[in-house]
């Protein structure tokens, strides 16, 4: 395979214009307007800077071992919506300074997406116009976004996205993080196009929506699967942390067999949660501590949707309103190996695109919620006053915890739950009933 090397805009110019199917950037390459890849052109090596868009990809195009920057707010890899097919784009160890936007829409009907260490040093989202709707809010999209816009559900794309990573400790991208999904509707529900993922994995992602504070109707999320997303695996690897105003660490709205999280899952944020789900996910695992700090910042949620068993290490929060889990949905298999702890009292929280007071309870089942088979290795705990361990309005069918349930906060009963649970509780420990 031959390639041709380009050292400046003109020789790179000159390449793409002659037909080069395969062209190698040599140090940097600066100074030039947006860049279109031809259908069939491999890029590879070296560092392109732009000023404002970036590198447009067409169809069966590769990328590798390259850099392409611009200012965060552009974005920095898109593709030519004027293609009824994109083929296969291949993106392998590229790093970006800028949006990575990959869609169908236009006259885009089909399409394969394959990448493998995507690295997005910085972008900004949050003035992006087009943002999906659902149970409330708008979702602002990611620094990484691989969506299928298109409202006819005959329209598929098909991907395979590994070791996807964003922003940095110092350096959090702006708006969401990692965005994958097809066409919803109002509702957030699939209702057009759809996105088949064999494999969605990250490595590190942090971000900061930048989202205002009390607003209501707006979220972001640093690993955010969307309605008509069907994903056979998710996969965080590394860690996942946000730092913003209603900013989910971990969010689906759309179809995940099986979800499995290796790294810690932290939010900074008020309003932020842990692991939230209104879609459809067979088990979730998450063999790490998911740990939130901010106002109203929930653990682990299940407002909507369906999950059929869901695991996790461990489970603290530590502000005011920040509920450890709650169910409001079925859920007929929930594991804490370790503790399940908050340390916050009442404070406002986002729930369902509405600012509602809650209290930072451990365990709470909200009338129609179920889970079956709960099984919590350590303690259940609250150190907020007047907040009870467990709140048991819906249904319980089991429940094991191996330390002791309290309420340590005073002004509280350790358990509120409808009397015909008694039974499920005898076999607790309960201080300070």
């Amino acid at each position: 395979m031959v390639w041709t090397e380009v050292a400046n805009a003109g020789e790179l110019v000159d390449a793409l214009a002659s037909g080069s199917p395969n062209i190698e950037v040599v140090g940097t390459i600066q100074g030039m307007p947006s860049v279109t890849l031809p259908p069939g052109t491999s890029l590879r090596g070296g560092t392109l800077a732009f000023g404002a868009k970036g590198l447009r990809l067409s169809s069966n195009n590769h990328l590798a071992n390259i850099t392409v920057s611009t200012a965060p707010h552009e974005v920095a890899i898109w593709n030519d919506t004027s293609v009824s097919d994109l083929g296969t784009l291949v993106l392998h160890n590229v790093t970006a300074t800028g949006q990575v936007y990959l869609a169908a829409e236009g006259n885009v009907r089909a399409g394969r997406i394959e990448a493998d260490g995507v690295h997005v040093t910085a972008a900004d989202t949050r003035g992006r116009f087009n943002r999906p709707t659902g149970f409330g809010v708008e979702a602002l999209q990611g620094a990484f976004t691989v969506w299928n816009r298109q409202a006819d559900p005959s329209v598929v794309l098909t991907a395979r996205l590994e070791h996807i990573s964003a922003g940095s400790q110092a350096e959090p991208v702006h708006g969401g993080g990692i965005f994958v999904g097809g066409h919803g509707d109002i509702a957030g529900k699939a209702d057009g196009g759809s996105i088949e993922v064999e494999l969605l994995s990250t490595v590190d992602v942090f971000s900061n929506g930048g989202i205002a504070p009390g607003t209501p109707d707006l979220i972001s999320g640093g690993v955010f699967v969307i309605s008509g997303a069907n994903v056979a695996e998710v996969r965080n690897l590394g860690t996942t942390t946000t730092y913003g105003q209603n900013d989910m660490v971990l969010d689906n709205w759309g179809a995940v067999e099986a979800w499995n999280v290796h790294g810690a899952v932290t939010s900074w944020g008020p309003s932020g949660i842990g692991f939230v789900n209104f879609g459809a996910i067979g088990t979730l695992t998450v063999d790490a501590p998911v740990e939130t700090f901010g106002l109203g910042a929930r653990g682990f949620n299940v407002y909507d949707g369906s999950l059929q068993e869901a695991v996790f290490e461990s489970i603290t929060t530590h502000g005011n309103g920040s509920v450890g889990v709650q169910v409001s949905r079925d859920l007929p298999s929930l594991t804490i190996r370790g503790d399940l702890r908050t340390e916050g009292s009442t404070g406002e929280s986002l729930v369902k695109g509405v600012l509602v007071e809650l209290s930072a309870i451990a365990l709470s089942i909200k009338p129609g919620g179920r889970i079956g088979t709960a099984r919590i290795g350590g303690d259940v705990r609250t150190e907020g006053p007047g907040v009870p361990a467990l709140e048991l309005e819906g249904s319980l069918e089991e429940i094991t915890v191996g330390g002791s349930v309290t309420a340590v906060g005073g002004a509280s009963d350790v358990v509120h739950s409808v009397p015909e649970l008694a039974p499920v509780l005898a076999g607790l420990t309960i201080e300070g009933r």
